[in-house]
């Protein structure tokens, strides 16, 4: 074992960002559609075709979108198209979700549809650009961080009702009639559509449809294609024989649009409301999508203040050149989410397709058929509508506010639904903050135990006492608050209640679970653990009670706090990577990642092997099943099975020297001087801990040629120092990882130049950097 001078060697360090920049691959890992990472190309755009492919879809999303758009708001309408591209290429490049898609939206319809009808169209136009100037101020005084506290119901509820509004408008395209842009509107309209049936209509909406339901099912290497895009192709080729087909209509070209606002006659004080109307409206969608869109895509996050900034200069251009208002569309967003977006490019592209073919190819857009892309829009609709978020709010109690949400987006519109959600859920968290929760539970030798969870106020006092006189007179009480709030009243009620029954010769004992942890944080030379130390077991205990005394403190200071996580995960995992490590009792994978439930597959045996049955069928679930991006082998100082095999323990009587046969190669590699063995001993590692290293360069060359498709990284847990070092394959060196220096990733990044396998984001997940 070295002592310091590992860590000191300074020219093998490799620093590591904290920060991480939109375009790298920190931030949006290794999309299902991205290409393999060898060559020129794959190197300098790993995500290219993932994006090229998301931009098309998102691109066939938008046109009809902001074209019906553009009709419901009484304007040109190839300012719907206008506002697409703007959005598009203004607010995807200079916004902060590298995810969300803008335009024209539902939401602004009848705003603008009224600004229209009274101060004419291009009056209209000079009010989006004031309101994209109002948006930038709300960016730069940060006004945007308000967004943070939408509940999880609302933003749910949100999706499902933007889902269901929008199944249920392009449901009467399908059957034949006009799309309707609002859910009472396409609810009545259907009658009314189903009467007047359209089987051309009916057929390529279903062909959509049944592609799409069915894509998944077919092998992988097809489905590489996104589904959206065979279907649209597929129902387009379909509607050439048909005479009587509905098509996207455009009327003249993109450049024809382009027009200069103008000032108001008079009403200037309309004006400049109707400005500050359409910027509060705007901002709150597009912060609402945002938020949604982490959601839908874990590991992405919003620069909030800057999405605002991108939103209103978005806006300013697209007023000032005859555009629509534009907001952040949760519709087109999620559309670029499932088709496998990774970064901003898609957003910018599908822009840039609006533009060429609004421009170059109108034939060819004015070919598709307006059923199949309502087809399209349908299974969009319903992808919003989630069974696991349903189920996640039922767990929390919060399915009230998911419907509530749902509805009103439904049957009155986007912000009303938000509105009533959250006005719900302020109701809610109001009931909860003045509700307590007492129960008294008898034991067999006559003592209570009165456990109180929830808020114990004032208000809660009544319930409370009539817990307490439910307590029989002399008994030995235990009171145990799980409380979040004591106030003054509730606790002289408390007290009061104390003395009268201690009085009847009783016993009162009141256990609040945080004193504990403040005596013991408080203690003289008290440290910092998140779990129980068993070490110090008085040695007269039997072998399971320390487990079962784990177990009991779980379920006193943990469980509950826990439990919504749990809560969430109970129908699946997506984990960020698999980890391969050593059964050793010092090495706790989700310790020295940082990591939680959920976040991180392990698998721990003697000597963490990537080989065996086992292990592999592992590696293939986790590559396979779950699509987990990244496999990391962690080795450690001091390791058991690496001293058995230099101590000859391989192949020797007994299952422990029939499983360390596979670790032969390992030995051999350093007896003839594996220059990973030379570094660590440059580095002052022991021969034991040169082998453990060793013994995880093998085991990922041992990975790699299983062909999971997925990254291979290596670890090295130096116990006497608790610091993880990651294995750089171009020096062959194990180096240290420390997040805190200022070059930011330069390290990481050099080792996934070094030998055609990146630690890219999968690996900075795992590493918290």
């Amino acid at each position: 074992m070295p002592s310091h001078s590992h860590s000191s060697n300074t020219s093998h360090t490799s620093p590591v960002r904290t920060t991480q920049d939109e375009h790298s691959p920190v931030e949006s890992g290794r999309g299902e559609h991205s290409p393999p990472g060898g060559g020129w190309f794959g190197r300098t755009f790993p995500h290219a075709r993932a994006d090229f492919s998301a931009s098309i879809v998102v691109f066939l999303v938008a046109v009809p979108l902001s074209l019906g758009i553009a009709v419901a708001s009484g304007a040109p309408i190839l300012a719907g198209l206008v506002a697409a591209v703007v959005g598009a290429v203004v607010a995807g490049l200079l916004g902060g979700s590298k995810l969300q898609v803008s335009g024209p939206a539902a939401g602004l319809t009848v705003i603008v549809a009224e600004l229209v009808n009274t101060y004419g169209w291009q009056v209209t136009t000079l009010i989006t650009a004031g309101a994209g100037v109002l948006q930038i101020v709300f960016g730069l005084t940060k006004l945007s961080r308000f967004a943070q506290a939408i509940p999880p119901a609302v933003v749910h509820g949100m999706l499902a009702g933007i889902g269901a509004t929008i199944a249920l408008g392009q449901l009467n395209v399908v059957l034949g009639g006009e799309a309707q842009t609002g859910g009472v509107a396409s609810i009545t309209a259907l009658p009314g559509a189903i009467a007047n049936l359209s089987l051309p209509a009916l057929l390529l909406g279903g062909l959509v449809i049944a592609i799409m339901l069915g894509w998944s099912r077919l092998p992988s290497k097809v489905t590489v294609v996104p589904a959206a895009l065979i279907a649209i192709v597929a129902a387009t080729v379909v509607s050439l024989g048909f005479t009587d087909v509905a098509r996207v209509e455009l009327g003249g070209s993109l450049l024809d649009a382009l027009s200069l606002p103008s000032l108001p006659e008079s009403n200037w004080g309309g004006v400049l409301f109707g400005m500050l109307t359409v910027a509060l409206i705007a901002s709150v969608e597009s912060l609402l999508s945002a938020v949604a869109i982490e959601r839908m895509k874990p590991g992405t996050r919003t620069d909030t203040d800057r999405e605002l900034l991108g939103q209103g200069a978005a806006n300013t251009v697209s007023g000032m050149i005859g555009g629509l208002p534009i907001t952040g569309v949760i519709v087109r967003s999620a559309a670029n989410v499932k088709a496998g977006a990774e970064t901003r490019a898609s957003t910018v592209l599908h822009g840039v397709w609006i533009a060429l073919f609004a421009i170059v190819l109108i034939g060819v857009i004015e070919l598709i058929p307006m059923a199949a892309l309502a087809g399209l829009l349908v299974m969009m609709g319903i992808g919003l509508i989630k069974p696991v978020d349903i189920r996640t709010a039922r767990a929390h109690g919060e399915l009230a506010i998911y419907a509530v949400t749902l509805a009103g987006v439904v049957f009155l519109n986007l912000l009303e639904g938000v509105v009533a959600g959250l006005v719900l859920a302020g109701l809610m968290l109001l009931w909860r903050a003045v509700r307590s929760r007492p129960h008294l539970e008898q034991a067999a030798d006559g003592s209570c135990e009165l456990v109180i969870e929830g808020s114990l106020s004032f208000l809660a006092v009544p319930r409370l006492s009539r817990e307490l006189n439910a307590v029989p007179r002399g008994t030995d009480v235990t009171v145990r608050l799980v409380t979040d709030y004591l106030d003054h009243a509730a606790y002289d009620h408390l007290l009061a209640w104390k003395a009268r029954h201690e009085g009847t010769g009783g016993t009162v004992v009141v256990i609040e679970p945080d004193e504990a942890r403040r005596s013991a944080a408080t203690a003289p030379g008290a440290r910092f653990l998140t779990w129980g130390e068993w070490q110090s077991r008085n040695a007269e205990q039997t072998a399971s009670e320390p487990l079962m005394a784990g177990v009991a403190a779980y379920h006193e200071n943990t469980c509950d706090a826990i439990r919504p996580t749990m809560s969430e995960l109970a129908n699946g995992q997506a984990p960020s990577a698999m980890m391969i490590s050593c059964a050793d009792s010092r090495v706790l994978p989700h310790v020295i990642t940082h990591s939680g439930p959920g976040d991180v597959f392990t698998v721990q045996n003697v000597g963490n092997l990537a080989c065996g049955p086992g292990t592999a069928a592992a590696v293939e679930f986790a590559t396979s099943a779950l699509n987990v991006p990244l496999v990391a082998v962690c080795g450690h100082s001091g390791c058991g099975a690496m001293k058995g095999l230099r101590s000859g323990a391989a192949g020797t009587e007994g299952a422990l020297g029939t499983w360390l046969l596979e670790a032969r190669p390992v030995l051999r590699a350093f007896e003839t001087g594996h220059p990973v063995a030379e570094a660590a001993a440059q580095d002052g590692f022991e021969e034991t801990d040169q082998l453990a290293m060793v013994n995880v360069a093998l085991q990922m060359e041992m990975l790699r040629a299983q062909d999971s498709g997925a990254e291979v990284m290596g670890m090295f847990y130096d116990i006497r120092t608790a610091r993880v070092l990651v294995l750089d394959e171009e020096a062959q060196r194990f180096v240290d990882v420390r997040p805190d220096d200022e070059a930011v990733g330069s390290g990481l990044d050099k080792i996934a130049a070094g030998h055609g396998h990146g630690i890219t984001a999968a690996a900075r997940r795992i590493l918290k950097v």
